[in-house]
């Protein structure tokens, strides 16, 4: 098992299996955890709640999270994300259904590395997700996790 994996955080049931459809398309040799609301998000990420004792040394490659989240929404997990050292330089993409120009800046303004609006057409949803997975897996290179400990 590899230590990379993606982290998505998608409460749709629908957006969470044309997401994942998308990102194994590409046969990626990720590992891919779906947590379904921001509280949950949290709770993974930190190792609290029912993910006590997980290895923290483990953190997604990239973490790709809705706006619209029951509990505790995107931006307030964005926030908290870039809130603790271990998190800051964690990549972060916003994808999400909502074109607002409010939530643009918002997600920017709170350290997120990528906005993207899920496209409503099947196809070009698929095509999206697939370009975002290549992106952030293949291309990227992230910042030394433990720079920022």
């Amino acid at each position: 098992m590899t230590d990379r994996y993606i982290l998505l955080v998608e409460d749709n049931p629908d957006d969470e299996e044309l997401t994942l459809l998308s990102l194994r398309k590409n046969n990626l040799a990720h590992e891919i955890i779906v947590v379904r609301d921001g509280v949950e998000a949290i709770e993974f990420l930190f190792g609290q709640g029912r993910y006590v004792g997980r290895d923290l040394s483990r953190m997604p490659t990239v973490v790709l999270l809705d706006l619209k989240l029951p509990k505790l929404d995107g931006l307030g997990v964005l926030k908290r994300l870039r809130a603790e050292e271990k998190t800051r330089m964690l990549p972060v993409v916003v994808l999400t259904s909502s074109s607002q120009d409010a939530d643009v800046i918002a997600s920017y303004n709170l350290g997120a590395n990528s906005y993207v609006r899920k496209p409503v057409e099947f196809g070009a949803f698929v095509e999206a997700v697939s370009s975002l997975g290549l992106y952030w897996i293949l291309l990227n290179r992230p910042p030394p996790m433990h720079a920022a400990l």
